[in-house]
């Protein structure tokens, strides 16, 4: 960025809890909700903020469509109290959205084109399925052996993955454990309380019999992921999901190593963050949590999707002037412990460093939120710290990797 006009601050940063896709907490929560809620948590934070100098809304979502359609940006934007001169625009990486339109944001500013910009991410994977509601692959995938990856599932392509570069079973496990751990560590330390914005759920039953209508109402401050009981002997019992251990004549395929306790969960939440130039933050006397250094996306092949951030860390690293051993909190989104380990091995990043609050497996992947998400993580956790640098990456379907890289002011 030696050609940037000017630097781009992070100076609010909030989410809304994770909960589990269609039987948790957001269940029947919208998602354009979870976002006007988090919307309304980062303006909170930065209470001199003139909202008419925000000029635009970017917002990831992976699956675009019913009640996370029609352009949710800028109705969110709106609804959350926002005036009609702020634009929005809802951007689509799949699960590097969130992180997607932190970059967009930021290089508006970065640029000269903006002085303050709202970005975040929201998904509802209880309301909007993974590959959305009415999927259609265009016929020409199937029609060329090169192209076949494109339809894959996720979970194939971490088998892939797995195989390729020999992440056995055990140690899948053994990862998704620590996951789990380590987020029950933060949640019982308090160290997602600057992140989180407690939100109340309004649940509503009808009575078929009387005909009225019983409400209840909680507040929800915590993500619903994390599960006490996890144990590798649980982990092991659970079966593979996407792969056969064995072809159907009974020979070892190598395949058949990734479960559903060793993989992401779904989820549904949201999280927002405001940007700001150097003289925005001085006219509104506001107080940066950090700068925006750098954003990489490299594409791989679509069949082993999962070691993108192989490809996004290094270009990401370059293009900041930084060596690995700079970054003293990673944010690897944790699609698959199989994925991850590929990565934390071929990369040769610090496990220490790697998701030191957990992961994706145990605290969810909201798609296309998630990259705010872990950014709202990364931020605040080099700052508890006193790291300079920290980084968010993740894997993206059909074959990319995506990594942004934070400075604390």
């Amino acid at each position: 960025m030696s050609r940037q006009v000017q630097d781009a601050y992070i100076v609010a940063a909030a989410r809304t809890p994770i909960g589990k896709s269609h039987r948790g907490v957001f269940r029947s929560t919208r998602p354009d909700d979870l976002l006007i809620h988090a919307i309304q948590a980062a303006l909170a934070q930065v209470p001199g903020l003139d909202p008419k100098a925000i000029e635009d809304a970017v917002i990831g979502c992976a699956m675009p469509e019913a009640e996370q359609g029609l352009n949710m940006a800028r109705s969110a934007a709106l609804l959350a109290g926002l005036p009609d001169s702020v634009g929005g625009v809802t951007v689509n990486r799949f699960c590097a959205s969130g992180l997607t339109a932190i970059q967009m944001a930021a290089d508006r500013i970065r640029v000269g084109e903006a002085e303050v910009v709202l970005a975040g991410g929201a998904e509802s994977m209880s309301m909007v399925p993974m590959s959305g509601n009415k999927p259609s692959i265009n016929p020409r995938v199937f029609a060329a052996d090169e192209n076949l990856g494109i339809a894959y599932g996720m979970g194939l392509t971490a088998e892939k993955v797995a195989q390729r570069w020999k992440v056995d079973r055990q140690r899948q496990d053994a990862f998704a454990l620590q996951s789990h751990e380590r987020a029950l560590a933060g949640i019982a330390a308090g160290e997602f309380a600057d992140e989180i914005a407690p939100i109340e759920v309004v649940q509503r039953v009808p009575d078929l019999m009387s005909g009225a209508v019983r409400e209840t109402r909680r507040t929800v401050s915590v993500d619903e992921g994390p599960r006490a009981d996890s144990s590798l002997q649980a982990l092991g019992k659970l079966r593979p999901v996407f792969a056969s251990p064995k072809d159907p004549t009974g020979k070892a395929t190598g395949l058949g190593t990734v479960t559903a306790g060793n993989s992401s969960q779904t989820s549904d939440g949201a999280g927002a963050l405001i940007l700001a130039s150097e003289a925005a933050v001085k006219r509104f006397g506001l107080q940066p949590l950090a700068r925006f250094v750098s954003f990489a996306c490299r594409g791989v092949p679509p069949e082993i999707m999962g070691i993108g951030p192989i490809e996004a860390i290094p270009a990401a690293l370059r293009l900041a002037g930084l060596q690995l051993d700079d970054l003293g909190w990673i944010e690897l989104n944790e699609a698959f412990a199989a994925q991850s380990l590929a990565v934390i091995d071929s990369c040769g990043l610090d496990p220490s460093r790697v998701n030191p609050l957990g992961g994706a497996i145990a605290l969810g992947h909201p798609l296309g939120a998630t990259g705010a998400i872990r950014a709202c993580t990364a931020i605040y956790g080099m700052r508890r710290r006193q790291q300079r640098y920290s980084m968010v990456t993740m894997c993206v379907g059909t074959g990319q990797g995506a990594a942004g890289i934070f400075e604390r002011v």
